[in-house]
């Protein structure tokens, strides 16, 4: 089956962090999308780094995709639900952006960070939610602004289709040892669900902060090297 790999946490903040995932993914021939915060935290503006904004711009060029992750990638509303808590406190420690807006504010996020990735130079490849996290209906918005990709936990999407299609992800988190060794687990046992299901490694910044991580993320690449497809939307092909 297929594999896409993705770069989250695209910042300024994360540049060192993301050139060195770059590197590795390089060695296998891999070609990650993008997933660039606009905003990361409130604390790192995109257009206020030209130079990244740039490098950005190489890579779309050389063939990388670039798909919009959310705006601040830090949620900064009240969770809604029990759902909703246990994302934000157990799950992505208060990153689920798209998991405490309203609507409103959603479309106002997307529109927001679409007019960022333009002003730097990008085109906008699709859209991934902070954490997986979002509400049914967020697709509705990006099929009106005629997304051709989304994703979350189970599923790659294509919200302007209507179709949809259960993806396996594998990805690691480092917040605590105990995550960290777990995410490692799953990943090496997950890695038999390519044989039924389109596969995605995703890749975070952070991971490349730890020997154990880099290791794995490595490892995964290799693993994955004879199947790997360049765009998102691949997977969703029959």
């Amino acid at each position: 089956m297929p594999v896409h790999v993705s770069l989250h946490d695209v910042s300024p903040a994360w540049e060192r962090e993301v050139e060195h995932a770059l590197e590795l993914c390089a060695e296998v021939g891999a070609k990650p999308a993008l997933l660039v915060v606009p905003n990361f935290h409130g604390a790192s503006p995109l257009l206020d780094h030209p130079a990244f904004c740039a490098r950005l711009r190489e890579l779309q060029t050389a063939g990388h995709e670039v798909y919009l992750h959310g705006f601040f990638h830090l949620a900064t509303g009240e969770a809604r639900g029990a759902s909703g808590w246990f994302r934000q406190k157990i799950v992505s420690a208060g990153e689920a952006e798209f998991s405490a807006v309203t609507r409103e504010e959603a479309a106002a996020r997307l529109d927001d960070g679409a007019r960022v990735l333009a002003q730097a130079g990008l085109r906008i490849d699709g859209f991934v939610a902070p954490a997986w996290s979002m509400p049914r209906w967020v697709n509705d918005l990006l099929a009106d602004r005629g997304y051709r990709f989304t994703e979350d936990h189970t599923r790659v999407i294509d919200p302007a289709a209507h179709r949809a299609r259960p993806s396996v992800v594998l990805n690691y988190a480092s917040r605590t040892p105990g995550r960290l060794l777990s995410s490692v687990a799953w990943c090496r046992l997950a890695k038999i669900g390519r044989v039924a299901l389109p596969a995605r490694v995703a890749i975070h910044p952070a991971d490349m902060r730890y020997a154990l991580l880099r290791g794995e993320v490595a490892s995964l690449l290799a693993w994955a090297a004879t199947d790997l497809v360049p765009r998102g939307r691949d997977l969703l092909a029959s």
